[in-house]
């Protein structure tokens, strides 16, 4: 049985592979085989933050600059 905890890893390790260049990674969702890519890298960073969530671990994840509107 996998553990959210593992999970949570799988994630954090496959987020790390896009970061540094790996083109598509897959994790185990659900029971369901899920492809990730850069194009959709904010849809793991919110699968980890659900995860970090569910297991209380975690901070707030930092946002990223504000923009200006002119």
């Amino acid at each position: 049985m996998i553990t959210q905890q593992h999970q949570l890893q799988e994630a954090r390790n496959a987020l790390h592979l896009l970061l540094t260049g790996q083109s598509t990674v897959s994790i185990q969702r659900d029971g369901k085989k899920v492809d990730f890519s850069p194009a959709n890298r904010r849809d793991l960073e919110n699968y980890i933050s659900q995860l970090e969530g569910q297991l209380g671990v975690g901070g707030p994840r930092r946002r990223g600059p504000a923009g200006v509107i002119a």
